[in-house]
């Protein structure tokens, strides 16, 4: 399974998200190792489809269902979980795109 957690160095949720991962996984007694790409610049952005920080996907697939097709760029991500703000995708999301993966 390809795990990847994109991120930028300002971005103050990305290790929350990759302890999460690893969490979820050593839970599901999976060893698959989460890939870090770190997004360096808005043309990386753009040419990764990063929607902000943290992203992830598995298997190419981002584990928002819902996600917008444009508005890529050098920010932090906000998921909306139950009509409220999230800086990282909630645990549930992680644990389904393991599991699918």
């Amino acid at each position: 399974m390809d795990i990847e957690l994109l991120y930028f160095d300002g971005c103050p949720s990305w290790q929350h998200t990759l302890a999460d991962l690893q969490a979820l996984l050593a839970e599901a007694g999976r060893d698959d190792e989460v890939r870090l790409v770190k997004v360096d610049s808005m043309d990386a952005a753009e040419r990764l489809r990063f929607l902000g920080s943290p992203t992830v996907r598995v298997n190419g697939r981002d584990v928002e269902s819902n996600i917008p097709a444009e508005g890529y760029g050098m920010e932090c991500r906000i998921y909306w979980v139950d009509g409220k703000p999230a800086d990282t995708p909630p645990r549930e999301w992680l644990a389904r795109a393991i599991a699918a993966g």
